[in-house]
C-alpha cells in the first residue's frame, strides 16, 4: 500500500514513525511533500521515506494524509484534488474541519474520507485518536486507518459529531495536564525538592495514575478514594482541590474549548 503524506511537520512525522516502527508500510512506500526542504530532508533522513516538494506526488498513493494546519488545507486541496484516485483514502488531521466542508473543497461526493483528532502524546507513542469516517468508506477501510493510530497509542472510531467533545477531552488536554504537571512541581520546588526532580515526580505519578484507569477499569472515583486513608494527607489535599473548584475550572475549560471548535 502506498501512503502520502502531505506536511511534514511533528504530527506527520510522529505518524510516519509509528507506520515504520510497527512494519505497517515500508519506508519505501511512503512519499512525503512539504514546501520545507529541511523539514524534507529531516523526515527524509531519520524514516528513509520518499521526499518531494510536489504535493501532486503524495496525492498520487492508496492512503493520503492532510498533515496541515486548517489555514492551508484548502489551498493545498485546490491543488492536488484532481490527481486523487478514486480509490484513494484521505484522512485530515486539521482540527475543527468537517467532513461535509473538506468533501466540498475537493468536489467529489465519491470521495472516501476519514477526519482524525490525534494528540501530541502520539510523538512518544502515547497518543489518543479519535476517527470519523465518511459514508464511502469500508469497514476495512476504517480498520486500516484505526491500525495506523493504534501505533501512535489507542485509537477509537467516534461519531463526527463528537468531534468537538473529542477535542477538549483528548486534542487539547494535554496542555491542561502539562499545566497540572508543571502546578504539582512548583509545589514540589516550594517545599524544597530540585526542579528536575519535582518534574519527574510529578510526571511519573500522573502516568501511573493514568495506567491505573486504562488497567484497571475502575472509576476514577473509586481509585481517589483508594488514595484517601482516614484523616490522612491526601484527603486534606483533596478537600482544598474541592473548596478552589478543580473540577468546576476543568469543565468549565473544557466546555471553552469545545465552543471555541465549534466556531472553528
Amino acid at each position: 500500500m502506498k501512503l502520502g503524506f502531505i506536511g511534514a511537520g511533528n504530527m506527520g512525522g510522529a505518524i510516519i514513525g509509528g507506520i515504520v516502527k510497527n512494519k505497517i508500510a515500508e519506508a519505501s512506500e511512503i512519499v512525503v511533500a512539504d514546501a520545507s526542504e529541511a523539514a524534507l530532508n529531516a523526515i527524509a533522513e531519520k524514516y528513509g521515506v520518499n521526499v518531494t516538494l510536489d504535493n501532486t506526488e503524495a496525492a498520487k498513493a492508496d492512503m493520503l494524509f492532510l498533515c496541515v494546519k486548517p489555514a492551508v488545507i484548502y489551498s493545498v486541496i485546490e491543488g492536488i484534488a484532481e490527481y486523487v484516485h478514486p480509490e484513494t483514502v484521505v484522512v485530515s488531521i486539521a482540527a475543527g474541519q468537517s467532513i461535509e466542508k473538506l468533501m466540498d473543497a475537493f468536489g467529489n461526493d465519491d470521495l472516501k474520507l476519514a477526519r482524525v483528532m490525534p494528540n501530541t502524546p502520539a510523538l512518544v507513542g502515547e497518543g489518543m485518536a479519535a476517527v470519523s469516517p465518511n459514508d464511502n468508506m469500508t469497514g476495512a477501510e476504517t480498520e486500516n486507518v484505526l491500525r495506523i493510530f493504534n501505533s501512535l497509542g489507542k485509537a477509537e472510531a467516534v461519531s463526527e459529531k463528537l468531534m468537538d467533545a473529542v477535542t477538549a477531552v483528548s486534542g487539547s488536554s494535554p496542555a491542561y495536564v502539562f499545566m497540572f504537571i508543571e502546578a504539582m512541581a512548583d509545589a514540589a520546588v516550594k517545599g524544597g525538592m530540585p526542579r528536575k526532580q519535582a518534574y519527574t515526580f510529578a510526571a511519573q505519578s500522573v502516568l501511573g495514575s493514568a495506567k491505573m484507569v486504562l488497567e484497571t477499569g475502575m472509576h476514577p472515583g473509586e481509585l481517589k478514594d483508594m488514595v484517601c486513608s482516614p484523616a490522612g494527607t491526601t484527603i486534606d489535599a483533596v478537600a482544598v482541590l474541592e473548596e478552589e473548584g478543580m473540577r468546576n475550572a476543568v469543565m468549565k475549560a473544557m466546555d471553552a474549548c469545545i465552543e471555541k471548535s465549534r466556531s472553528m
